[in-house]
């Protein structure tokens, strides 16, 4: 008796556990549903609002027309620098290309002209408040796209060449068109009236993160591939020193932000590709349209002759690295003026960030910053951290390692810091901070409360653009490896910001860093004779 009992108990939990593990399938599958939903109601919810501001701001179209008066003007000295190149040939056929394959036969257009028999491009007017009058960004050199581009380059910024390989190498089909099923923003961004005013965002497009959907009507209709540019997702952080900073108590998981005593970090991202509009990057420099468009042409090797011919195209996909925003706790508290906000802006050093190197600050300052920013939202504020693939101060990883080394050969001095560099690559620093305050328009930014750096360059690109800086924090003395000294204390002298004392000159003359014959030694100390 007492062995069908067990027998029947036995039965009883086995289909107890099935049930609890279908229920367990069945709320995956349902909360798998669910986010599908919210995507597409992000999705949605953005278009809505971009249809509703554009109904609104419609009265704004005589001052719009103001300024394409003045754009008017400005299109002489671009046309001028045109008239020096080659005008189109008379015979030009004006036939799509065959691109179906790579071939000897395939015809090759090198470039294009305005009013070229069959070019067409499809309108643009860059801050344009709607959003199908502004346009979609389009440079495909798709058969059924060529035709139609508004834009010169190609989407993926670096990684476009990679694009050409696998397509040379027959790996990816150059018919192929992305299917953007479940790919929608993960949250809802904006809009902002900042996305509509030509002079306040010039680097990247405000529409990207929903082109695909904003101009599906172009797509399908015209046979017309729109890409993004801009991508939303949300995801999960690990540090080690995250750990760290919970261990000391600096950090407090709430299960929301900081979701664990391992310092995991619940994050929202966004990538940024380049899009530049070549009118507005030219004012931010300083210089003219036609300058501009001339030295890219030739300081790329003659990449993009449509630089040249093509005045009547004003965007501009370069193959430059892009961004990527980490916003920690509510995304909507960015824009909040009445909530903190802790921001800071950092330039890529792939040596520190990722590989942990000493000789400069450039990981600690960014731990820092995004310990700074989770504590700003745990306490109902806002946090985010900005990071530009601007590798080496945009010399580059090869210029950088050759000014290591004549750091290192030499007595490696404070005083000499920028010297070294300016020797070899002939400036200091080519990040132009002039283009990175867009990315806070876009975002709907209009203070920091702290700014968690101490770049000059940074502080004075973002205040230019009317955005207030309220408090500048540094990054703590304690975090400062020993041979980052000789960083730093170059760049306070030459004005970076502190709280702290500035050296002289002859004083950086005595702040030096650690010698190769140094590290051999260390070496030789750890592993014996």
């Amino acid at each position: 008796m007492s062995t069908e009992a067990s027998s029947s108990s036995d039965a009883l939990l086995k289909e107890i556990l099935e049930g609890m593990n279908a229920m367990r399938k069945e709320n995956v599958q349902l909360a798998s549903a669910i986010d599908t939903i919210n995507g597409r109601v992000n999705m949605l919810a953005g278009v809505k609002q971009l249809k509703d501001q554009a109904k609104a701001e419609a009265d704004a179209a005589n001052d719009h027309a103001k300024e394409k008066s003045k754009e008017v003007e400005s299109e002489k000295t671009v046309e001028a620098v045109s008239q020096q190149y080659e005008q189109p040939p008379t015979n030009i056929d004006s036939t799509p290309p065959r691109r179906a394959s790579v071939s000897k036969t395939s015809k090759i257009i090198l470039t294009s002209y305005p009013g070229q028999a069959g070019v067409d491009p499809l309108p643009m007017e860059w801050g344009h408040e709607d959003y199908n009058k502004r346009g979609p960004v389009v440079v495909s050199r798709h058969p059924g796209t060529i035709r139609r581009r508004n834009a010169i380059g190609a989407h993926g910024g670096s990684y476009s060449i990679y694009h050409a390989l696998a397509v040379a190498s027959k790996d990816l089909d150059i018919d192929h068109k992305p299917d953007f099923t479940n790919t929608e923003p993960a949250v809802d961004l904006g809009p902002f009236k900042q996305w509509h005013d030509k002079k306040k965002i010039v680097a990247m497009d405000p529409f990207g993160h929903l082109s695909p959907w904003l101009y599906k009507s172009t797509m399908d209709e015209e046979d017309v591939e729109i890409r993004p540019t801009i991508a939303i997702t949300k995801a999960h952080m690990k540090l080690p020193e995250l750990e760290n900073s919970v261990k000391a108590g600096r950090l407090v998981p709430d299960g929301k932000i900081c979701l664990n005593a391992s310092g995991e970090l619940a994050v929202t991202k966004v990538a940024v590709e380049p899009v530049w509009y070549l009118p507005g990057v030219a004012e931010r420099f300083g210089i003219d349209e036609g300058s501009l468009r001339r030295t890219l042409f030739e300081e790329t090797g003659g990449s993009y002759p449509e630089l040249i011919t093509r005045h009547d195209i004003k965007l501009f996909l370069p193959p430059i690295g892009g961004l990527t925003v980490y916003i920690f706790g509510d995304p909507a508290k960015m824009s909040d003026p009445n909530v903190r906000l802790a921001l800071r802006v950092h330039d890529e050093c792939n040596g520190s960030d990722v590989f942990g190197s000493d000789i400069c600050t450039c990981r600690p300052y960014l731990i820092f910053g995004v310990e700074e920013a989770v504590k700003e939202a745990q306490k109902g504020g806002s946090g985010v951290v900005i990071y530009f693939r601007k590798e080496g101060r945009a010399l580059g990883e090869v210029t950088k390692y050759l000014v290591y080394n004549a750091r290192k050969r030499g007595e490696d001095r404070a005083d000499e810091y920028f010297k070294r560099t300016e020797n070899i690559a002939g400036v200091k620093d080519m990040r132009f901070q002039a283009l990175m305050p867009d990315i806070l328009h876009w975002l709907g930014i209009t203070k920091i409360d702290r700014m968690l750096s101490m770049s000059d360059m940074k502080h004075d690109a973002i205040v230019d653009q009317g955005i207030p800086i309220h408090e500048r924090v540094p990054i703590p003395d304690d975090l400062i490896p020993a041979d980052g000294r000789v960083e730093i204390d170059a760049k306070i002298q030459a004005g970076y910001f502190t709280t702290g004392p500035v050296m002289t000159m002859a004083e950086l003359a005595n702040v030096k860093g650690r010698g190769w014959e140094d590290i051999d030694q260390q070496g030789q100390d750890k592993t014996g004779p």
